[in-house]
């Protein structure tokens, strides 16, 4: 026992057995309890990990907006992944944050998950490393990572009760997987989700004790997923630790009379205890102040940030094998650093600057350098769909460039739910084509058709506060009599926490709408309970609204939005009021929305048509919107939504030089695919996604990013589709066969396999070199030459999978074992070099309840996609001992 160890044990014999099982449920929705007797003070936990939020939604404290996680799954990069990170650590110093709710570990098993752009794929083998990548990057700095949400938490589909059923082994090799890898990398918080596996709810279940704690030895906190605890007894028993949020929860006085009754051991309220204080002293929160702060010291935001041999010694040594990587070139910049020293972005900002994050908030350098971190990772993980000889446009060629479509000003930057945050600020498609072309080419935008997203909550660029005149709109909470209780300018229309005060009974939103536009606008607001909107003290909507869900992520942050057509004259402003009773069980969250009238879809049409003939170059910008893709529930199609397949054929018809640019979180149909000029994916890209588009669309950066998930031409096609419950169970019937997986094993064909991804040149994969034999359980390494065949430096993500040896046992056709990236000038050879861990031949074997790996001869595929495997070898392997 080292000597912490043994003060912590001092500590834990200092409490009662009330004190101890009041540390076990939150102080408040995202604080932990202090215990100043002990030197215990509150820890403080965010959302993550699209960006750290803080601990309230307010408009007024925004937070840096990364990309989405999908977009973070398709760098396949762990050098980046461990810098951006960095980057949500250093926000979370600024924002006193102690726990970041980050990395979601799930799988993209079915294309229409919901919460794809919150996961990071559908393998894995790429899920396990880029998380563990993220988590070193973030607990580099004095910060937690949160491993969420164990475990089979895939859909949203009744996810607060849904029973998931699904085998050991495949438990094993596919969705605990993850969770594995991060525990390798220490991580030090695991959230249990909502759901239940094989017949019992996570919050109770085996598998918190075994194999988390037991068999894989992880020494953190297990908290679980807000509000899913609903029977202490079992909990208390089980392996979870932290019950959020407080300070209500089923724990609390009644733990303490199950411990006093025998129904729950002391012994296992010590064990939560002992983790809750050792998270405690790793965040700096046990102890007098300067432990914290000796706990934060000296550290950046750059990959390379200086770690303690634990840390170190948590990577895995086949983390990322590779000759000439893209991770190298970003690591040369030294401790401190967010990129290479003397290096610039596009921009010309030094992309090597020091940061440090002590600083971190305040820091004008530090802003700048997290911005051009974030515009490359949006270059980085751009995925190249489909190019023919478009992509990159000339800048120097280009005199009229037409950008089309609704998404083009308002991209999705961040998918909808809890993780969601307020970004300083958006660049948009429009914005970063338009400062990358400058004065000399004439950029037109063109709407088109309206989308069928919900209309937006009212933004300071169209609204008022009536009573200061400035920007924004007047919040104000009124009793039941409708006296004011209280008063203040806010930025939104969006306010999911309006202020608690005694005697509250009604939100009020009011802002004076000056419309640009004649004609039919939707107004509309968001909520349950009593709800009304008035225009000019005229009552347009009236009504009872009653809440139909318990799904938090509905009722805190994304309710129904009722609307109304109200007749609004361009130039005339008019005053919205907004009105929502405060009643019991129905949340806070109140949202008023406004958008102008559709426009015609025939003569939208048209004129996207017209911009693009008349244009050297057309650039359309199409999306999902919030009904398609959010927290809360799961998508019913992969369409795009509206009439944007049609604008896309208009467009491409009209100009054969049409890039596509796709605004999504996850899968959708493409069925214009061949007809467009290039086709790119640039996921939901955060706060510099228009800065980063404009640098691959004009050839200042390679898109670099390879698909982490399948994509189906048709959902009619994929092989697994299922995410409802029948009576309350969800049976993964295709067992290990997900993505690439069940795609290969059925011998059908997706629009785009697993890994693909074009760059600006071309390759040739020309010799694969691998052991003749091995010995089961030992790591291997594997060879592959290729050369740059085309005209541009490049980057390629070289990938290699396995087949097993013929047999009865059942084994996915192949799977994916590792992969690294290759750097090469044109007509340049080069080497990859991936090194393949002894795990990668194993499976679960459910008689045994063991690991085992089957001898025989091993077929070794390499590479650029799950579908495009031109080098084949063999390796026998042989049984150890």
């Amino acid at each position: 026992m080292t000597d912490d160890e043994a003060e912590r044990e001092r500590l834990l014999g200092k409490l009662t057995l009330r004190e101890k099982v009041r540390l076990l449920t939150g102080a408040t929705t995202w604080r932990t309890r202090a215990e100043p007797a002990m030197g215990l003070r509150e820890m403080v936990l965010s959302d993550g990990p699209a960006g750290v939020r803080g601990q309230s939604w307010d408009e007024r404290d925004p937070s840096l907006l990364l990309p989405s996680a999908s977009a973070i799954g398709a760098l396949w990069d762990e050098r980046f992944v461990e810098r951006l990170g960095g980057l949500l650590a250093a926000e979370a110093r600024r924002k006193d944050v102690d726990v970041v709710l980050a990395p979601t570990l799930n799988l993209h098993r079915t294309p229409l998950g919901g919460r794809h752009f919150e996961c990071f794929s559908e393998d894995p083998e790429l899920t396990g490393r880029t998380g563990a990548a993220l988590i070193r990057g973030i607990q580099a700095h004095g910060v937690a990572a949160t491993a969420k949400h164990y475990v089979a938490n895939d859909s949203e589909t009744d996810r607060l009760t849904v029973d998931v059923r699904v085998s050991e082994r495949v438990l094993r090799e596919v969705y605990l997987a993850p969770f594995e890898a991060a525990v390798e990398a220490r991580v030090r918080v695991v959230m249990a989700g909502y759901n239940g596996v094989n017949g019992t709810t996570m919050n109770a279940s085996p598998l918190l004790t075994d194999p988390l704690k037991r068999e894989w030895g992880f020494a953190g906190v297990v908290l679980s997923d807000w509000g899913a605890l609903r029977d202490g007894d079992p909990a208390g028993r089980a392996g979870l630790d932290l019950a959020m949020p407080g300070p209500d929860s089923p724990w609390g006085a009644a733990l303490v009379r199950a411990v006093e009754d025998g129904r729950v051991p002391v012994s296992a309220v010590e064990d939560k205890v002992r983790r809750l204080l050792t998270l405690a002293a790793a965040c700096g929160a046990l102890g007098e102040p300067p432990v914290r702060a000796a706990a934060r010291a000296d550290t950046s935001v750059g990959a390379d940030a200086r770690v303690d041999a634990s840390e170190e010694a948590a990577r895995p040594e086949d983390a990322d094998s590779h000759t000439h990587t893209d991770a190298d070139a970003l690591a040369r910049g030294g401790p401190g650093t967010l990129g290479p020293a003397g290096a610039h972005s596009a921009s010309g900002v030094p992309a090597g600057a020091d940061v440090d994050v002590e600083a971190a908030g305040a820091a004008e350098g530090f802003d700048r350098d997290a911005r051009d971190l974030l515009r490359r990772a949006v270059a980085a993980s751009a995925v190249l769909l489909h190019n023919r000889y478009v992509l990159p446009l000339d800048p120097a060629r280009l005199r009229t460039v037409a950008v089309i479509g609704a998404h083009a000003v308002l991209p999705r930057t961040q998918g909808g739910g809890s993780a969601g945050v307020f970004p300083r600020h958006v660049v948009t498609p429009l914005d970063g084509i338009r400062a990358a072309l400058g004065d000399g080419t004439r950029v037109v935008h063109v709407p088109g058709p309206s989308t069928d997203a919900p209309p937006p909550p009212l933004a300071p660029d169209l609204c008022s506060d009536p009573t200061t005149d400035t920007p924004g709109v007047r919040l104000r909470l009124l009793d039941a009599s409708g006296n004011e209780l209280h008063s203040e300018h806010r930025l939104s229309g969006r306010q999911l926490e309006p202020p608690e005060l005694p005697g509250a009974h009604t939100v009020e939103i009011t802002a004076l709408l000056l419309p640009g536009t004649t004609g039919p606008w939707t107004i509309g607001v968001g909520g349950f309970g009593r709800m009304s909107v008035t225009v000019d003290e005229h009552v347009v909507l009236d009504g009872e609204f009653a809440r139909e869900t318990d799904d938090p992520a509905v009722v805190h942050v994304n309710p129904p939005v009722h609307c109304v057509r109200v007749p609004l004259t361009s130039g005339h402003a008019v005053r919205v009021t907004a009105r929502r009773e405060l009643a019991p069980g129905t949340g806070r969250a109140t949202v008023v929305t406004a958008a102008p009238p559709r426009p015609d879809d025939r003569a939208a049409l048209a004129e996207a048509a017209v911009a693009a003939r008349r244009a050297d170059a057309a650039i359309v910008v199409v999306g999902t919107t919030e009904h398609g893709e959010s927290e809360g529930y799961d998508r019913t199609d992969l369409g795009l939504g509206g009439r944007q397949d049609d604008l896309v054929r208009a467009v491409t018809a009209a100009n054969p030089h049409t890039v596509v640019v796709v605004n999504s979180g996850g899968p959708v149909e493409l069925p214009w695919r061949a007809q467009a000029g290039a086709v790119l994916l640039t996921w939901f890209p955060g706060q510099e996604g228009g800065a980063g588009l404009a640098d691959v669309l004009f050839g200042r950066a390679e898109p670099g990013g390879r698909l982490p998930t399948t994509w189906a031409a048709t959902l009619a096609d994929a092989p697994v589709t299922r995410t409802e419950p029948a009576d309350g169970r969800l049976d993964y019937d295709e067992g290990l066969h997900i993505g690439y997986r069940a795609w290969a094993r059925h011998h059908r064909t997706p629009a785009y396999w697993f890994g693909h991804g074009l760059g600006y040149t071309t390759w040739a994969y020309e010799a694969l070199d691998v052991p003749d034999d091995l010995v089961a359980g030992e790591s291997f390494t594997v060879r592959i030459g290729l050369r740059n065949t085309g005209g541009r430096p490049g980057r390629e993500v070289v990938q290699v999978y396995l087949a097993g040896p013929p047999g009865p046992l059942e084994r996915p056709e192949r799977w994916l074992a590792g992969y690294t990236a290759v750097h090469a000038a044109p007509g340049e050879r080069t080497t990859a070099v991936v090194r393949i861990p002894g795990r990668a031949l194993r499976h679960w074997d459910e008689d045994e309840h063991a690991w085992r790996t089957r001898p025989g001869p091993y077929r070794v595929l390499a590479g650029r996609s799950a579908g495009s495997l031109p080098l084949t070898a063999v390796t026998l392997v042989r049984a150890s001992g």
